[in-house]
This record gives C-alpha cells, sequence and structure tokens, in this order.
C-alpha cells in the first residue's frame, strides 16, 4: 500500500489504468483507489483532471521518446513519416490514447531533448527552423486526429470493431448516396491504409508549401 506519491507515480498509474477504464473512467477518485490512497491526497499534486492529463501526456511522450530518437533520417519525408507511424502506433496501444495526448499542455523539460534532435534533422534538410516547427506540427495533429477516429473504430486496443462502423450496415441504411457510402468504405474501411496514403499526401504537401527552394531542399 502506497504512503507516499509524486506525480510521475500518479502519471504512470494512471496511464497503466487507462486501457481498463478508458478516459471517461480515469478520474482522481479511480487512480486513488489503485494506489491505495484516499483522493484528496491527489489534490496535493493536481488541482483537477485537466493537469492530471498533462502530466499522462507527458509521461507518454516519454515513452515515446527512444522510438522516435531511431526512426530513419535518412531524408526528412522518412523522419516526419517514421515519427508518424511511431507515435500512431504509441497511441494506439492505449484506450482513448490520442483523445488524452492530444490537447494537452507537456510539462517539465523531459520533452524538450527529443522534440529538439527532431527538429535539428528537419532544419539540417533545408528547412527553416519556424518551417521545421510547422512540418512537424503539421504532421503530428493529422495523426492524432487520424488515430481519435480509429479509436472511434476499434475501442479497445486490438479489439473488435464497433458495430455502429459496420460497412454493410452503412451502405444499407444510406441506399441512394453512393458517393457517401464510398466515402464510409474509404474512411473507415481499411484503417492502416488510409493513414498511409494520408500520410504521404501531407509530407508531400509539406515538401510544396514550406520547404525553401534550392539545393539544400533537394535530396
Amino acid at each position: 500500500m502506497a504512503t507516499r506519491i509524486d506525480r510521475a507515480q500518479v502519471a504512470e498509474t494512471a496511464l497503466d489504468l487507462l486501457n481498463e477504464v478508458g478516459l471517461e473512467g480515469l478520474t482522481l477518485r479511480r487512480i486513488a483507489k489503485e494506489l491505495g490512497v484516499q483522493a484528496p491526497a491527489l489534490y496535493w499534486h493536481f488541482k483537477n483532471k485537466q493537469e492530471l492529463l498533462d502530466e499522462v501526456a507527458t509521461e507518454m511522450f516519454r515513452r515515446m521518446a527512444e522510438p522516435l530518437s531511431a526512426v530513419d533520417s535518412s531524408s526528412w519525408q522518412a523522419c516526419l513519416a517514421g515519427s508518424a507511424r511511431v507515435v500512431r502506433s504509441f497511441l494506439l496501444g492505449y484506450r482513448d490514447g490520442a483523445k488524452v495526448f492530444g490537447g494537452t499542455r507537456l510539462t517539465g523539460r523531459s520533452y524538450a531533448g527529443p522534440v529538439e534532435e527532431m527538429m535539428g534533422k528537419i532544419v539540417a534538410a533545408g528547412f527553416t527552423p519556424s518551417a521545421a516547427a510547422r512540418a512537424w506540427f503539421t504532421v503530428n495533429t493529422y495523426t492524432m486526429g487520424y488515430v481519435m477516429e480509429e479509436q472511434s473504430v476499434h475501442p479497445v486496443p486490438g479489439g473488435e470493431r464497433d458495430p455502429a462502423y459496420d460497412l454493410e450496415d452503412r451502405a444499407d441504411r444510406l441506399k441512394g448516396y453512393p458517393l457517401v457510402i464510398a466515402a464510409g468504405a474509404e474512411f473507415f474501411g481499411e484503417m492502416e491504409a488510409g493513414f498511409e496514403t494520408g500520410l504521404h499526401a501531407v509530407v508531400a504537401g509539406i515538401e510544396a508549401t514550406l520547404l525553401p527552394p534550392g539545393p539544400a531542399g533537394v535530396e
């Protein structure tokens, strides 16, 4: 039974609970029960649930840091795409992972080193620092948004498709709207293939709009 706790311990416990209870069930009271303390003890560390989620997201990023550092850096395209795949894979491993990670504020400085390394690789390819930041932000937000949709279709990591996203039922319900039916199959069918198609489009758009012309921007 825990008698003394710190912010990191609370965040780690919350992350470990996520697959069991989901974001909605991830309350300070539930985490306190898991830690063997009273809920008021957690308010010493976190004023509200948002502060807790900020710390949980920071812990998630800490766990991503090593695989992010190991992505293929043979080109800036490979670096950005590889980073997106790492983030997607990691978030899919946690129930509501994208909802927890998105819209939070990372705490402390532990994330700064990996982000600096990533930014350095992109700047070295010819991007200005501001363009590199925009490129990373764009890929990252695409990835989080896509995973959020994926986790609506498959709420439990490795689990079955939510019946609400059954494509045959959807097609029957929308008879007479062939383009809408086709769009649903594209949106909610082969999710991994769809992610890769969208990622390719995002990276191509970054090259077209953010990479300055000249030798440094040519592979």
